[in-house]
């Protein structure tokens, strides 16, 4: 009785709650939140709109492509959307948080 009452201990210590997920919400959606972009990239076609969704509160954030196509304000919380209108990759990050980066690359139409 003692040797099934630690196991019955033991499996009842060992359970996890699941983690938060960290999925968007949205279709085409980056989530700024706890200092990082997620998903850290994001794949798209031409002519789709990427919506970023800010939500670390007490911290502002902003996002800048690297090649200047596109800037958003900083702020804690909001919305930043921007459309693509060319194929390639565009690498983007955060201005007062450098190590903040990520990346949307967008495909051409297959034919």
């Amino acid at each position: 009785m003692f040797a099934a009452l630690m196991i019955t201990l033991t499996a009842c210590s060992t359970a996890t709650t699941p983690a938060a997920s960290t999925e968007p919400v949205a279709e085409n959606q980056v989530t700024v939140a706890d200092r990082m972009y997620s998903p850290k990239t994001l794949t798209i076609s031409v002519g789709d709109t990427v919506t970023w969704v800010f939500a670390d509160r007490g911290m502002a954030h902003n996002v800048v492509a690297d090649d200047k196509s596109f800037r958003s304000e900083l702020m804690e919380t909001g919305q930043f959307t921007h459309t693509f209108d060319t194929a390639g990759t565009f690498t983007y990050h955060c201005t007062p948080h450098p190590d903040m980066t990520a990346a949307i690359v967008v495909e051409a139409p297959t034919s």
